[in-house]
């Protein structure tokens, strides 16, 4: 039965309609259309989110359509043996500056005192433990102008580094528009110059002109338009 019925499809004269294939569909390669600084970027390998990302911008899709890119760089971390992390081990100090000063030892060699430290210590007589703690007003105030002099002037948020592309995209964005004044099209400037040859400045008289006046525009109509026809060519 099913091949009588092929053979029948092959000896028809009528065309086969094949439907669109949606795995064809999905294959299409994708091609940007609105900005000419994204389609010159563009790369047709990669996907619509590879492509935003890579060129720093963000995406506003409804829903993600299939998985999530791997990040190939943390599995391979992942793979890796680590060591337990101990809760009580003193980590080393990041950062650390390190500097030479000049002190005075005695006869077994103990520092009594640092000659030329960065920073100068305070007499404490009575041996105060929270002697380094307190500060005088001259000292205070002869920090307060430090930091007076090293604040520098804010220049507001930092957005990051930005792309080529994204710096390109907001020079675009900030371009002045360039207002053009809008004429009106040359068939209507022939109309009203054929009706102004006419009737002047009678425009009741142009309302009533069936021959040039076919749409039947009215007189306030034919008023605001030579009015405009006017201004413009003035």
């Amino acid at each position: 039965m099913g091949r009588d019925l092929q053979k029948r499809k092959r000896r028809s004269s009528r065309p086969t309609i094949r439907q669109p294939s949606s795995t064809l569909r999905s294959k299409r390669l994708l091609n940007p259309l609105g900005n000419d600084l994204v389609a010159k970027n563009w790369n047709k390998k990669e996907t619509t989110t590879q492509n935003y990302r890579r060129l720093g911008l963000v995406s506003r899709l409804k829903a993600p359509t299939g998985g999530v890119e791997p990040n190939l760089a943390s599995q391979k971390l992942q793979g890796r043996a680590t060591k337990p992390v101990d809760p009580f081990a003193i980590s080393r100090p990041t950062g650390a500056v390190i500097s030479e000063v000049r002190v005075e030892r005695d006869e077994n060699g103990k520092i009594i005192r640092v000659l030329d430290g960065s920073k100068r210590k305070k007499e404490n007589p009575l041996n105060d433990p929270l002697n380094d703690l307190d500060s005088d007003e001259d000292e205070d105030e002869d920090e307060d102008e430090d930091e007076e002099e090293e604040v520098e002037e804010w220049g507001g948020i930092d957005d990051g580094d930005n792309t080529k592309v994204v710096a390109q995209l907001e020079e675009e964005a900030n371009r002045p528009v360039i207002k053009k004044p809008r004429t009106l099209p040359k068939r209507e400037v022939e109309w009203l110059q054929s009706l102004v040859d006419k009737y002047g400045d009678d425009t009741k008289a142009m309302s009533r002109d069936r021959k040039l006046n076919p749409m039947q525009q009215t007189e306030a109509d034919i008023a605001r338009r030579i009015k405009k026809w006017r201004s413009s060519s003035a």
